[in-house]
């Protein structure tokens, strides 16, 4: 997996035992010592050993290291936490020249999203979401999909360049001045260099605007990517039209969840928050880097990139992280699930390739394909193929069980959504669902109806309840 921003690691790291080497191959800044996230940069716990003149030569040395930053700096303006100018730019160029699509083919691709809408019907009870059907360009996707990497990508940059410089001591901000502002921005620019060169790879691999599971397109459009789909079938043998169709299907079937469970998008974007939110940065290895950091080399723009690379950052798994990575990944992994239950439903007897098509994208996020890679070096979350079968199994029993409209009635409200003890154990969720045990259902529904049917008008005190 690429290296995600500045040199940060995943609170959410699967493999335990790399984890404990990291943690102590990094010595006091594991946490437990004087070095630990309450003293950020290892002067002492609570700061009683803290000598204002041994900062005052870090900051010397950093302002050093940053002063010929000056002409680093022409990569695009930069008005928050992320250089997107930069990551355009960057972008764009990857991509290079790309030939424009034929009539013939967005033709083929709006045919292939009708027929695939008229099969979905019979199996999910979400009407259709798409309004629209267009076949993008590389550079249609970036064009399509940067405003909300923008809303992914903010939340853990601002976090990133404020939450280290707020864990100063007052003393220290007072003396920091201008530098903390040039290192946001050169932060800002590193982080726009990844991104840029990560969307560049993805804008030709991806094969539709939710091959992702998060909705990045507009919405109710529903893209494809010729070009990509074209790749994609150089390596099976089925039919092109088989091809189209079942991508279509997907493609459609994230949308008529996205455009029909009115919270689905915003708790996606706000878990991403509090992931951002519950970062924690030990800042203790500044000063060494500092001193063996040559000024000379910032003259190249690559050089602050393959610096914040380095380690410069160093963030500490939370709880609250640990917690809202695991409710992402869930998320992710039940919106999957469920567009891979309605399309099998749907394609299953009408295309025979309908069942390799699905195996081909399982390895395909198995293998930890770019889509993956992406959100986690972005992000910090790897998408993981074992809650993906697990989902996919827990809405088919469901289906078997209950019928599609009890089903997908599940998606009325975040509360009613299983966790991931339930697609563990899917048996009680189910029980649970069909007559089981059923408490609290009421009251989210209420909530429920009370969040998104009350008139947009300011709410009376003391207002009598209602008889029913």
């Amino acid at each position: 997996m690429a290296d995600l921003p500045f040199g940060f690691s995943s609170g959410g790291d699967p493999d335990p035992d790399k984890r404990k080497k990291d943690e102590s191959d990094s010595g006091s800044s594991s946490g437990s010592g004087p070095s630990g996230p309450s003293d950020p940069f290892g002067f002492g716990a609570g700061g009683s050993n803290f000598d204002m003149g041994d900062l005052g030569q870090i900051f010397t040395k950093l302002g050093q290291m940053f002063s010929g930053a000056g002409g680093a700096m022409g990569g695009g303006t930069q008005s928050g936490p992320v250089n997107y100018d930069l990551a355009r730019q960057l972008a764009s160029s990857s991509i290079g020249f790309v030939a424009p699509i034929p009539a013939s083919t967005v033709s083929a691709i709006s045919d292939a999203v009708h027929l695939a809408e008229t099969w979905l019907d019979g199996a999910t009870a979400l009407p259709a979401g798409t309004t629209k059907a267009v076949a993008w360009t590389p550079n249609d996707w970036l064009d399509n999909t940067l405003d909300t990497w923008k809303r992914l990508c903010d939340p853990v940059a601002e976090q990133i360049s404020t939450v280290w410089a707020s864990a100063l001591p007052e003393e220290a901000k007072s003396m920091a001045g201008p530098l903390l502002s040039m290192i946001t921005q050169m932060g800002g620019m590193a982080f726009g260099s990844q991104l840029g060169q990560a969307l560049g790879t993805l804008s030709k691999e991806v094969l539709t605007s939710t091959d992702i599971g998060l909705p990045l397109g507009p919405k109710g459009v529903a893209a494809l990517m010729p070009d990509a789909v074209e790749e994609l079938s150089k390596g099976l043998e089925l039919p092109r039209a088989e091809i189209l169709t079942f991508l279509a299907a997907r493609e459609a079937a994230h949308h008529r969840l996205f455009s029909h469970v009115p919270w689905l998008v915003s708790q996606l974007l706000n878990t991403v928050e509090t992931y951002a939110k519950g970062m924690q940065i030990d800042m203790s290895g500044i000063e060494g880097l500092a001193q063996g950091f040559n000024p000379a080399a910032m003259a190249d723009p690559a050089a602050m990139e393959q610096l914040l690379s380095q380690g410069m950052f160093e963030p500490k798994a939370t709880p609250e992280q640990t917690a809202a990575l695991e409710r992402l990944e869930t998320l992710l992994a039940l919106i999957e699930g469920w567009v891979q239950t309605v399309v099998t439903s749907a394609l299953g007897e009408r295309i025979p390739g309908a069942g390799a098509l699905s195996e081909t994208l399982r390895r395909r996020r198995a293998t930890g394909g770019p889509a993956e890679q992406t959100f986690a070096t972005l992000v910090g979350l790897e998408l993981r193929p074992r809650k993906l079968r697990e989902a996919a199994a827990l809405w088919e029993r469901l289906t078997d069980a209950a019928g599609i409209d009890v089903r997908d009635g599940v998606w009325q409200h975040p509360d009613l959504l299983p966790d991931t003890t339930d697609l563990d154990e899917p048996a009680g969720f189910i029980d649970r669902i069909i007559g089981g045990d059923t408490s609290g259902i009421e009251e989210a529904l209420a909530e429920f109806e009370k969040d998104f049917t009350t008139p947009d008008t300011p709410e009376k005190p003391q207002d009598p309840p209602v008889d029913s």
